[in-house]
């Protein structure tokens, strides 16, 4: 028979409810060396090193505690060909991108079944059930049954990435999931390891993001990789991107889990990988002291101790730190009225290349100067640009580029 205890609750009908504690489990953040795909079945070297990496931190980590939760660095499946080499968007989603669930995926879930844990990762994937010839950067949780129980887009990319994200199909997006906080930023409800929320790096710069998830109930938030300078912007370490995860978990009340990627190698004819990342991944407690951290990307993995329950119970007996709960919202309902950076862009047209989608934040500045969000500076001075690797248009080619992963000596 089952015994009640003080962990019944009442729900809105007044019965009783029965919940089971979520018991403390450890969480593992893994950062592997990487290397940049040419074609989809590229993938597979990737995922031998996660493979082994996995299996490496298991078997030092598992003895200190269970093991519920493995998370892998942004870009550990494919790197970053597409940012890196600019690859037209079409052809990427056809020839780089993979769906899911899929034969990749596939790899994960027999880890995630064997050794019975979650895990959390990122691939840049096709979702043709929204929209035909795109990828979106996509983060996803594989459950110890080895089943995808949860795939979420990411929502804010940086001026180098090709992703199409929610906001640049917003229309047929909003068809689709609806118009709420949970069609951008849902969150997955477990039993075992407490309610999981995924971002993804460029995401994580906005502390709307977070809000949204926590708002939406997220205890633990998965935000993998961030690359230099902010991360490694001041002393000791961590940049930035420490401070934005350390005032994410503080604010609300949450764990940030935030492995970063290792190093790179962008094509098969790099001699020595590139630390694009800088290393420092670290996970963060919800009272936003950084509990594991590693200065090193290098095939290793950071680890702690993840007790929900301890946080329910801070969020629910406290009356001055567990911030959201006086939080004034009629106060800020207009200040998001007016957009800023526009929504549907690729509706009806690929993402573009870099050096014409630069256009569109030079013209969301403008918007804020003018509505006197920017003030404007003195003098004026050339701001930033992109500029190819190569001198040679026919170089820039995606034809030509993906030679190297066939010809390694031609550079």
């Amino acid at each position: 028979m089952e015994t009640r205890t003080n962990n019944d609750k009442r729900n809105r009908s007044g019965r009783k409810q029965h919940r089971t504690p979520v018991a403390p489990y450890m969480a593992i953040g893994l950062s592997t060396v990487v290397y940049g795909i040419g074609s989809r079945k590229d993938i597979a070297k990737n995922l031998e090193i996660i493979e082994d990496g996995i299996h490496a931190a298991m078997s030092v980590v598992s003895i200190n505690m269970p093991v519920k939760m493995i998370a892998l660095a942004e870009g550990a499946m494919t790197g970053f060909t597409d940012e890196a080499f600019d690859v037209p968007h079409a052809i990427a989603a056809k020839e780089l991108f993979i769906e899911i669930p899929g034969e990749e995926t596939d790899r994960l879930a027999k880890i995630a079944s064997h050794y019975e844990t979650y895990i959390i990762a990122q691939c840049k994937a096709r979702w043709p059930e929204v929209m035909k010839n795109r990828f979106f950067n996509t983060l996803f949780v594989i459950d110890p049954k080895g089943k995808v129980v949860h795939k979420v887009a990411k929502n804010h990319i940086f001026c180098r990435e090709r992703s199409c994200t929610p906001h640049d199909i917003y229309d047929r997006w909003v068809e689709i999931f609806g118009d709420g906080i949970d069609a951008f930023y849902p969150v997955l409800k477990t039993r075992d390891i407490g309610n999981i929320g995924t971002i993804c790096c460029s995401d994580g710069e906005y502390p709307e993001a977070v809000r949204a998830l926590a708002f939406n109930g997220a205890e633990v938030v998965y935000r993998p990789s961030e690359a230099i300078p902010l991360t490694n912007s001041g002393y000791p370490g961590g940049g930035s991107w420490i401070i934005q995860n350390q005032a994410h978990a503080h604010f609300n009340s949450l764990y940030m889990i935030c492995p970063n990627v290792g190093p790179v190698f962008l094509h098969p004819g790099m001699k020595h990988p590139f630390d694009v990342a800088g290393g420092h991944s670290h996970i963060v407690d919800y009272m936003g002291s950084v509990v594991s951290y590693s200065p090193s990307g290098y095939n290793t993995a950071v680890a702690a101790t993840i007790d929900v329950e301890a946080l329910r119970q801070f969020r629910v007996r406290n009356l001055n730190s567990n911030w959201i709960k006086d939080l004034r919202t009629e106060i800020f309902r207009t200040m998001y009225d007016q957009s800023i950076h526009p929504k549907n862009l690729w509706m009806k047209k690929d993402p573009e290349k870099h050096e014409k989608v630069d256009q569109y934040y030079r013209d969301n500045i403008r918007r804020l100067i003018e509505r006197g969000t920017f003030t404007a500076p003195a003098h004026d001075f050339p701001g930033c640009s992109y500029k190819s690797a190569s001198t040679d248009p026919e170089q820039d080619k995606w034809e030509n580029i993906k030679q190297l992963w066939n010809d390694p000596q031609k550079r």
